[in-house]
């Protein structure tokens, strides 16, 4: 049978938001190499080839950007969901970043993606000092406690929480979980860093667990992940 590996990028490939470390970069390419490998992330496809280069990114098999609503093999787009924001959720989100107690804005707290939209308190266009600020003053739970009232608001859409900073919104069902459309009765090792219930990595765990189509590993960011990757080819061996 065929063994599959999916992974998450933001903390689990590289640090969230950040570029891929070289050594790492190195081993994971020749991983890609002699393996069947595919990420999948809440991400656009620039953000990501900015994170990992455009070598890493073409030798993946597939990618899923935007969790699976924008689908990339190499330069080619085999599938792009063309869903966006109804507007009484867009004033939802407004009023929730109003009355949020954290006080640094960034601008674009709200970015529509191919067929799901991140949602950020602090902004999409935080520096590094500025999202660290965010994930320090967040230990309250702000992100759990919006993506929790907005499923309850919404029950036709849904809110993940997604890397440092951010909330992925999407479709019911328009999660992780539906790249296994394209995937047939094979073992499939997802490895991710928000498999939390409400993390944006959870759907997809939650899936193979219930399909029995694989095992999904929970890491805490991408040296993790490493020591994972040998430590599975090391007992196979």
């Amino acid at each position: 049978m065929k063994t599959n590996f999916i992974f998450d990028v933001d903390g689990t490939l590289t640090p969230s938001r950040g570029i891929i470390d070289q050594e790492f970069k190195e081993y994971f390419n020749n991983f890609c190499l002699m393996n069947e490998v595919f990420l999948v992330t809440g991400s656009d496809k620039p953000k990501t080839v900015e994170q990992l280069g455009e070598d890493t990114y073409n030798l993946c098999s597939r990618v899923y950007q935007c969790s699976g609503s924008d689908v990339w093999e190499g330069d080619v787009n085999i599938y792009k969901s063309e869903w966006t924001l109804p507007e009484e959720v867009r004033t939802w989100l407004e009023e929730v970043l109003d009355n949020s107690d954290f006080n640094i804005r960034t601008g674009n707290h709200i970015e529509q993606r191919t067929g799901m939209v991140n949602f950020s308190i602090v902004g999409r266009n935080a520096n590094a000092e500025q999202r660290a600020a965010y994930v320090t003053s967040e230990v309250n739970g702000e992100r759990n406690y919006i993506a929790q009232s907005f499923n309850t608001q919404f029950p036709k859409l849904q809110a993940t929480v997604g890397g440092d900073t951010g909330i992925d919104i999407a479709p019911r069902g328009a999660d992780k979980s539906q790249i296994l459309r394209d995937f047939d009765i094979e073992t499939i090792h997802f490895y991710g860093d928000a498999m939390a219930e409400t993390g944006n990595d959870y759907p997809l765990a939650k899936a193979l667990q219930k399909q029995q189509l694989g095992f999904s590993h929970e890491v805490s960011n991408w040296k993790e992940t490493w020591e994972k990757l040998r430590e599975y080819f090391t007992n196979r061996t």
